[in-house]
């Protein structure tokens, strides 16, 4: 199957959470029409159906209670910071954003002008990217001209030959790295691999921004694991430090569950009192810069 289901249920996350709420997390006005009347309505079903799995106790909707508390809030809040850090880089000279595991991430398609001038690389799987491909040629959507496919299994040794045998990428340029969703299913001695490939072809001030987990328990894992995306690796933050700083890179800021909830959820949750929503427990956020 070409499809990731978690990417699926991550769309669905997103597209659920813009047409239910006025006040918004984050809005994402193109993550429904990344998928079809028929996944969303069955992932509606199942997750409905599978409420007493995810949150046996509460009142109303069941399916608000697991998009609320569980399906949405690391996509939502992940989304938002590595969105709002974007931009920060672009005002500084970023002038390349590649997304790497780019999934049904809808940026290039959404971008605000400030993106004008980012040529915008993603990177996935090839079977991933011909699904995505063919979801956009379904609904007609226009591509942006400084959108680049590069098909590339980030789990293959060989990925970066996509990058450099690419003419639009220049490792001269300062870059900034989506990685969101990405090191939960990258086997732990695939990540040193993977810095090292950005490291050897991204300048100085070039910027990562990722999520990772710091535990594999919890219903999220359980769920990856039922839908054969079995998460590989977690981290503890001494042990990100130190792993970024070995390849030129520095933390230049970091959010544990409870400053995400207050950076990212505080205004959803004043305009939506019956539905507050809080950072997953067990994930943090991380924007790192090449120092060297």
């Amino acid at each position: 199957m070409n499809q990731s289901m978690t990417a699926l249920v991550s769309a669905f996350a997103r597209a659920w959470h813009a047409e239910h709420n006025e006040s918004p997390v984050f809005h994402d006005p193109l993550a429904r029409a990344m998928l079809s009347d028929r996944e969303y309505a069955d992932i509606a079903r199942n997750m409905t159906q599978g409420a007493a799995f995810f949150a046996p106790e509460g009142t109303g909707d069941p399916l608000r209670r697991v998009v609320d508390q569980h399906l949405a809030p690391t996509p939502l809040g992940r989304a938002a910071f590595a969105e709002q850090s974007l931009q920060r880089a672009v005002a500084l000279g970023a002038g390349q954003y590649l997304i790497l595991g780019a999934g049904y991430d809808t940026f290039a398609y959404r971008q605000p002008p400030w993106a004008s001038g980012l040529e915008i690389f993603e990177l996935d799987r090839p079977e991933a990217m011909e699904d995505k491909q063919r979801r956009l040629r379904d609904r007609a959507f226009p591509l942006p001209d400084n959108l680049h496919f590069l098909p590339a299994d980030l789990t293959d040794p060989h990925w970066p030959q996509a990058l450099d045998q690419c003419p639009a990428f220049h490792p001269e340029r300062r870059s900034f790295c989506c990685l969101l969703g990405l090191l939960y299913y990258l086997p732990a001695d695939a990540l040193p691999r993977l810095l090292t490939a950005l490291a050897d072809r991204l300048p100085q001030g070039s910027a990562l921004v990722f999520d990772y987990p710091v535990s594999l328990e919890g219903k999220q894992a359980q769920l990856a694991q039922g839908a054969g995306e079995t998460m590989q690796a977690a981290y503890s933050y001494g042990e990100m430090e130190q792993l970024l700083s070995r390849y030129g890179f520095l933390i230049y800021e970091h959010l544990e569950p409870e400053e995400i909830t207050r950076q990212y959820f505080s205004a959803y949750n004043q305009a939506n009192p019956r539905h507050p929503m809080t950072a997953g427990e067990k994930v943090n956020y991380c924007l790192a810069v090449k120092q060297r």
